[in-house]
């Protein structure tokens, strides 16, 4: 049976695994018992805007989603800039083999759901609402100010969101920031559009390839990024063999960590549903559409935001009520507290002056990108690149360069 774990914190205040005396407490039971009121909660809730006129079978479909990526990065510990971080830092590649995970099988999914929707790639359209945005220095600059922000505010957006549920208190100054971050990003976004997006090709390898085609290269490339990253995953040491039994199934569910390829299948087989039924995996439109809404009327927001609302991505809008995509960031937030507190990994962090200013910084160089790049590492990479849109692969590869580069420089340690 896999040995019990207590929550202690990393050295960035995420919560983190240690070994812990064995056996099930009075008070794990309580902990337990209470997430799982949580969760019951929450998922009558998405059966009441299932019947609701308001939101509906999408409203309700959306809470789901955000219920399940909250259990599943919860546990999974599915946090790119943690990812990352590790990967860089540490030279840990662990973390890497759930978001390769999550692109295969989401990139599985996906190209069966594309021949549904548009049966003929070649034809010069692309599929509804899919995240295949333009390919330009834009994209390539707002992917790099988004990895420097993860880097000084701790987490990327979606992980701050899961992290709030853990008790981390930089994801609130870090989320205010974002908010204020995409006020700057629709401040900027007509020049920018002017001067390289739309003039910007929008390459979707389907379109050259066909969907076989497509999904042999993008599983060809992750597999070479799999091997190339063998050689920084560190020694396992050898567990006994041990009989299966029902604490030890509770332990791997509640209590251990899940494995990255757990967590990345599920993350996969979540975003394909989540296209399939309401609309593809991202976690900023409803946080974008709260600062368009409040800026509306006022001097801060351009009168005209030249041809933001036709390109594909997390689209943000004027709304007065909570969107879809607000549904899925509730249940999110909720999961992941529930899943945390079953565990016993609910610990308010500390949160100090430095700590705030740099995680509002962060936040704001986040926000700023993930308006200017369509969204954010669920967005524009994980969706993007499982919908086979080049946009994906160059986000990733400036995000993982910023985070890089605040490492370099130390960014990372402003906590």
């Amino acid at each position: 049976m896999a040995a019990a774990t207590h929550a202690t914190t990393d050295d960035d205040g995420a919560p983190a695994d240690a070994p812990a005396p064995p056996g099930w407490t009075r008070a794990d039971t309580v902990r337990s018992t209470v997430a799982a009121g949580i969760v019951v909660v929450a998922l009558l809730g998405a059966l009441v805007l299932h019947h609701s006129t308001t939101w509906g079978a999408r409203g309700g479909f959306s809470l789901l989603v955000g219920i399940a990526l909250g259990i599943v990065f919860e546990r999974g510990r599915f946090c790119f800039y943690c990812i990352f971080r590790d990967g860089i830092e540490d030279k840990n590649s662990t973390g890497l083999y759930a978001v390769l995970a999550a692109l295969a099988v989401g990139a599985t999914g996906y190209a069966v759901v594309f021949g549904l929707f548009l049966p003929d790639p070649s034809s010069g359209r692309l599929p509804p609402e899919a995240h295949i945005g333009p390919v330009s220095w834009a994209l390539a600059v707002a992917g790099l100010a988004f990895g420097v922000g993860m880097a000084l505010s701790g987490a990327c957006i979606s992980g701050h969101l899961y992290r709030l549920g853990q008790g981390y208190t930089r994801a609130v100054p870090a989320l205010l920031g974002t908010l204020l971050g995409f006020g700057l990003g629709f401040a900027t976004w007509n020049g920018i559009y002017l001067a390289g997006v739309s003039r910007a090709p929008v390459a979707w390898l389907p379109s050259w390839l066909g969907y076989g085609g497509a999904l042999a290269v993008t599983l060809a490339v992750l597999a070479v990024i799999a091997v190339v990253l063998l050689r920084r995953l560190p020694p396992r040491a050898a567990r006994p063999a041990a009989r299966v039994s029902l604490a030890g199934v509770r332990d791997a569910l509640v209590r251990d960590r899940w494995a990255p390829g757990v967590t990345g299948a599920i993350v996969g087989v979540v975003g394909v549903l989540a296209y399939l039924r309401v609309e593809p995996l991202g976690v900023t439109a409803q946080l974008g559409s709260i600062t368009r809404t409040a800026l509306d009327g006022t001097n801060l927001l351009p009168e005209r935001l030249n041809g933001l609302d036709t390109l594909a991505g997390c689209a943000t809008a004027v709304v007065q009520t909570v969107t879809e995509n607000g549904w899925l960031v509730i249940g999110l937030v909720v999961a992941s507290f529930a899943a945390a507190l079953s565990g016993n990994r609910f610990r308010l962090s500390r949160l100090t002056v430095r700590g705030s200013a740099s995680a509002l910084l962060g936040g704001v160089l986040m926000g700023w990108g993930a308006m200017t790049a369509l969204g954010c590492t669920v967005g524009v990479l994980l969706s993007g690149i499982s919908a086979f849109a080049l946009s994906g692969w160059v986000f990733a590869a400036s995000c993982l360069a910023g985070v890089w580069l605040g490492i370099r420089v130390r960014l990372h340690r402003l906590d």
